[in-house]
């Protein structure tokens, strides 16, 4: 990924998860956030609970970079992995994630906090086998938290907050 900087990158593509555990993800040209519960027409993973302590779930937002993507692709042997099928919510391009973890990102007008690398599921060997052993060890994006409301769009740029820019998040912990 030596062309994506971690500084800023924009949207590549959205995508939400159906209400059927499984079915293809749906390409959407906008999303709404909300604080503290994710996409707000995400069927599988919006408002969530933890069954342990009642308290929201952290997993609101899933992004990866489509850079990481076309290495996979590349290395399996594919042209290209469609946009949406490595299930994740955003596609970006021009930033690496993964060295984020621990920081917020502005996008559009809502704000993710950038909390975990993303571990794969078993839904990725059905994209192609082999995919999800190169996507372990944080090869396949990041999970968020969602800290301001707000909207996302198709190519609205992400932009690294400094540290004490972005919203506080010891009302979260």
């Amino acid at each position: 990924m030596s062309a994506a900087s971690t500084s800023s990158g924009h949207v590549a593509s959205l995508h939400l998860h159906l209400a059927e555990p499984g079915a293809p993800l749906s390409p959407v040209r906008a999303i709404e956030l909300v604080s503290g519960k994710g996409i707000a027409s995400e069927p599988r993973y919006f408002g969530r609970r933890r069954a342990s302590t009642g308290e929201p779930s952290r997993r609101q937002v899933s992004l990866i970079e489509r850079e990481q993507i076309a290495e996979h692709a590349a290395a399996l042997g594919l042209e290209r992995i469609a946009p949406g099928a490595v299930r994740a919510n955003i596609e970006t391009s021009g930033i690496r994630l993964v060295p984020l973890v621990g920081r917020q990102v502005q996008i559009g007008s809502a704000v993710l906090f950038l909390y975990e690398p993303r571990d794969p599921c078993p839904k990725m060997d059905a994209v192609c086998m082999g995919l999800r052993e190169r996507m372990m060890n944080n090869q396949q994006g990041v999970l968020a938290e969602v800290v301001r409301s707000g909207r996302i769009e198709e190519g609205d740029r992400i932009t690294v907050l400094a540290e004490g820019e972005g919203v506080s998040l010891e009302s979260k912990v």
